[in-house]
């Protein structure tokens, strides 16, 4: 690390996602990353199938420590932060009551246990509502925890609650709200019969908008000890809109205009694309999502990815390198061996109750390269799938730009460029989530 730093101004980016958190702290001048951080997270331990739920209090700790490691690599540069922006996992519902005091843990993305409300609301709704999105976890919570949602005084969203918790200030915006189900993407506001449909009063639950990549407010004294700041950074450290991390990856992958097509391969697996006009995809595989830059994003999601692959390690006890060498030796189509990857349901297409498959098993296939393969395979013809879904309403795919812990597999990439038939360009920096956050941090410190 270059001497001076600590007289450098910076911006930082968090990153809150599912398996962990990032933290990237940037110059404010160049960009160029000075210092990175992190720490894990799990889901928690115990609950039913289909449930998948975190304690934002597990959030701020993973903060405090992703943070430390930033510190302790630079241990000057707390003194010249500017600002900071958050990414965060899409969908999470985050209650609070009329004291801002989390009720219960956030149910996730990934839980499917809502799949009865997810069905009602898109027959009330007449439009595709996945089990996986806010609104139906309020509908689920109205109905199986009565007395939590009576209680209820603000519904967040992930990212919004850190924002809350660094400088006070209850707000969202446009790029994250437009993956709760309650929102009206091409208006880019509340959606009321939406919200009606829930509750009478959910209206009332809901933050206001502020608008993309505006500054929601300053460290506040609780914002500063989270973040491990001086008292003097307290009102100093601006605190940008933030967003989702799909958007806030978009701006960490350079995709900001039409034509890059970003792949996230984590925990779930994303395809997006930034269009200039809304796309409203009457089956509800594409999300109508906004952008966190006045434009839009939509995207699918499907829920297995990587946790495919990681099935296969556990059982053979193998790293994926090796999985992965052993796998290339393996021809196109495993021999007839095929893995349909729904190990956690499916969001696209929309079967939350499914499960994966093996089919074409013959002598000799069950091995570890054939099995690997074959879930690549498995989950790259989800992936294919979904850009052709995009492809159908006018948007194209120039490039692709893969992001997430997969996207250094080489023999993945291979795969995923060769099924969609476009070339995949190299990032610098894989963390485009947190990358994404620390520039938008950057812009508002201009």
């Amino acid at each position: 690390m270059p001497d001076g730093c600590g007289a450098t101004a910076c911006c930082l980016g968090l990153d809150v996602g599912t398996q962990g958190v990032k933290a990237l702290l940037i110059d404010a001048d160049s960009g160029a990353v000075i210092a990175r951080g992190s720490a894990p997270l799990s889901l928690m331990e115990g609950l039913p199938p289909g449930h998948a739920e975190q304690h934002p209090s597990d959030w701020a700790a993973a903060i405090r420590s992703a943070i430390a490691e930033v510190w302790r690599e630079v241990p000057k540069a707390c003194e010249s932060l500017l600002s900071v922006g958050v990414s965060g996992q899409q969908h999470g519902a985050v209650v609070l009551d009329e004291h801002l005091q989390v009720i219960r843990p956030a149910k996730l993305w990934c839980d499917t246990s809502t799949a009865r409300e997810a069905a009602e609301l898109s027959a009330t709704l007449q439009r595709p509502i996945p089990a996986g999105f806010t609104a139906p976890k309020l509908l689920w919570l109205k109905r199986h925890e009565p007395s939590n949602w009576a209680r209820v005084r603000h519904v967040l969203l992930p990212h919004d609650w850190v924002n809350l918790q660094l400088t006070g200030a209850i707000a969202t915006e446009a790029g994250d709200a437009s993956g709760t189900g309650y929102f009206d993407p091409v208006k880019r506001d509340w959606d009321g019969a939406a919200l009606a449909a829930i509750d009478p009063r959910a209206h009332d639950l809901v933050p206001p908008l502020a608008a993309p990549g505006s500054i929601i407010g300053r460290v506040n004294a609780l914002g500063a000890d989270l973040l491990g700041l001086h008292p003097s950074a307290i009102g100093r450290v601006a605190v940008s809109t933030g967003g989702g991390d799909n958007m806030m990856s978009a701006i960490g992958a350079g995709a900001t205009t039409p034509g890059p097509v970003v792949i996230s391969l984590g925990t779930s697996a994303t395809v997006f694309t930034v269009s200039d006009r809304p796309i409203i995809d009457p089956s509800g595989a594409i999300a109508p999502f906004c952008d966190s830059t006045g434009k839009w994003l939509p995207l699918i999601c499907m829920l297995n990815c990587t946790g495919v692959l990681e099935e296969v390690r556990l059982t053979f006890g193998m790293d994926h390198a090796q999985l992965t060498q052993l796998a290339r030796a393996v021809p196109q189509g495993c021999n007839g061996l095929a893995f349909t990857p729904y190990l956690r349901g499916e969001r696209v297409p929309n079967l939350p109750n499914a499960t994966g498959t093996l089919t074409g098993i013959r002598d000799g296939l069950l091995r570890p390269g054939h099995l690997y393969r074959a879930a690549l395979e498995g989950v790259t013809a989800s992936i294919s799938s979904a850009v052709g879904r995009l492809m159908e309403f006018g948007l194209t795919a120039t490039t692709i730009r893969l992001v997430g812990g997969g996207s250094k597999n080489a023999l993945w990439q291979e795969l995923i460029s060769a099924a969609i038939g476009a070339p995949v360009e190299p990032l610098a920096e894989p963390e485009t989530a947190a990358l994404g956050a620390a520039l938008q941090a950057r812009l508002i410190s201009r």
